[in-house]
């Protein structure tokens, strides 16, 4: 049994160094999501003169460069470490829209990460893809709160839990996926998620049983459910977390809380948590210290920023530019121009109504409307990345829309539109992805209220005109499949009538827009989303 060790303060337990201690670096990155070209400060597609002018950040050139410098550092120093992912490396750039998990898999072989968690993108390309992955990792790929033993292509190839060895010690390594990935992805009908925490506890008793007493949960859950789980379960000693793309930093403007943050669990005993933003922009490095008997007696740390500063290492940029080569011609082609920036980052258009999100629902109502159908409805999840102002190309569109969705049609009563808003603003406090953005269609949402009762003030356009929606009408709503099929918990849209999935690919429907609009595009807002104070 581990015991609360006396004079714990937030950072850093103090206590008198023993000749059993144990000290690891934790080197982690989470969301990775392919993103293996830098990216801009917002996130969107760096091109080469950007990049040269040291105004960009992350790529798996210096990815790679500033894990090896630090592995090289530390056991130089007769230091241990381990690498670590949370998960979501599929999906996100057209590297993985054209070689799928090969590409993540020949370079993720190549940095020597130890262990990798399972993320609910994943399986957006169904097991099969997962399974692909797997099969060619040389590092081991676990889940933790997920059954696949009904699967054909899963069973028998992921575990929930592993022992490492490191420095001589065993550290048992827990896995633990978001128990959305059945809504928010193509995990499909065999595989069955359970709750994180009770997963977590048993798996820490069961190594613990097996004598060991160093035990870190790699999570795919979200700072807010790490931060509930520490609290909760007892025998983790760290938690190395991602899905929600946090920034947790000491130093960084704006980022979320400390790293790490420090949670108490039911014995009294704070537990570290940590994450590291997203897209390979930090590599998070964490330094922990146990004693003899499993006890944390230190655990501090900074992610590092992969900014212009770190030169990126040489072979893997030129795997990366012979990768590339297919894929220019498309992503350089320019569609637009934007006079300003279009904001799609996640932090707004899961909480508000965002320019991206009237862009994409615009262009999506647009296509259709000739159909009678009047309302669109845009997870903001599907929204990954805003767009810079100037040139727009395809490129970044595909970066924005990355997950090869295609239009979707349903029409459904006034009462399951408000349903499927309800849905949309249930969990906007963990930023979920299923926020609404909206076109034809505006609405208010209330926070203070609990989910199901947020919703109010829903009108639509008729007749030139905004009028009060009615519940009992029918009404034609356009979004993508992903949606319509259910997905982010849209079960309205499941339910409804004459449905249709095989509509353009939502990423040409938003370039054939802004072509057809003149090629120049101004970003707005109008107020169609209002969050009641």
């Amino acid at each position: 049994m581990k015991r609360l060790l006396a004079g714990a303060t937030a950072l850093t337990m103090m206590t008198s160094a023993a000749y059993a201690d144990f000290t690891l670096n934790i080197l982690h990155i989470n969301d990775f999501h392919s993103r293996f070209d830098p990216i801009t400060g917002t996130d969107s597609n760096c091109d080469a003169e950007t990049d040269a002018a040291g105004e960009c950040f992350g790529g798996i050139a210096r990815l790679k460069a500033i894990i090896d410098t630090r592995r090289d550092e530390i056991s130089t120093g007769g230091g241990n470490s381990l690498l670590l992912s949370a998960g979501d490396n599929f999906q996100g750039s057209l590297y993985y829209t054209t070689y799928k998990s090969k590409v993540v898999s020949d370079f993720f072989n190549q940095m020597g990460f130890d262990v990798v968690a399972t993320g609910n993108h994943e399986f957006d390309d169904g097991p099969e893809e997962f399974l692909t992955f797997i099969e060619a990792a040389q590092f081991p790929i676990i889940g933790g709160n997920f059954d696949v033993s009904r699967s054909p292509e899963l069973r028998g190839k992921i575990n929930g839990s592993i022992v490492v060895e490191v420095g001589g010690e065993r550290i048992g390594i827990i896995g633990a996926t978001t128990e959305d990935t059945p809504e928010i992805a193509a995990s499909g009908p065999d595989i069955e998620f359970y709750e994180v925490a009770q997963y977590v506890r048993g798996a820490a008793e069961a190594l613990e049983a097996a004598g060991i007493n160093k035990i870190i949960l790699l999570s795919h859950i979200g700072y807010n459910e790490d931060m509930a789980v520490a609290a909760a379960v007892p025998g983790v000693d760290v938690i190395v977390g991602g899905h929600s793309h946090t920034l947790l930093s000491n130093t960084a403007e704006g980022a979320a809380g400390p790293y790490p943050t420090m949670v108490t669990n039911p014995a009294g005993i704070e537990v570290a948590v940590v994450q590291a933003n997203q897209y390979g922009k930090y590599l998070g490095d964490l330094t922990v210290t146990w004693d003899d008997d499993g006890n944390v007696v230190s655990a501090e740390g900074e992610p590092y920023l992969i900014d212009a500063s770190v030169e990126g290492n040489a072979d893997f940029a030129s795997q990366l530019a012979e990768l590339s080569g297919p894929i220019e011609e498309t992503m350089a082609e320019v569609i637009g121009t934007a006079t300003e920036a279009i904001e799609g980052s996640r932090e707004v258009c899961r909480a508000m109504e965002c320019s991206m999100g009237n862009l994409v629902a615009d262009a999506m109502l647009d296509r259709v409307a000739d159909q009678g159908v009047t309302i669109a409805i845009q997870n903001g999840g599907g929204l990954r990345a805003s767009i810079d102002a100037g040139e727009i190309t395809m490129g970044e569109v595909l970066t924005v829309l990355p997950f090869s969705n295609t239009l979707a049609t349903v029409e459904i009563s006034g009462g399951a539109v408000i349903e499927a808003l309800e849905n949309g603003v249930s969990d906007v406090e963990n930023g979920a992805g299923r926020f609404p953005q909206v076109a034809g269609l505006k609405y208010s949402f209330d926070l203070s209220q609990p989910p199901g009762s947020r919703i109010s003030d829903v009108e639509v356009m008729e007749g030139g005109a905004w009028a009060p929606i009615d519940e009992e009408a029918t009404y034609g709503v356009v979004t993508n499949n992903f949606m319509r099929g259910g997905g982010d918990g849209y079960e309205p849209f499941a339910n409804g009538g004459n449905p249709y999935d095989f509509g353009p690919p939502l990423e040409q429907v938003l370039a054939d827009y802004i072509a057809e609009a003149g090629g120049e595009y101004t970003p707005y807002t109008d107020g169609r989303i209002t969050a009641v104070e």
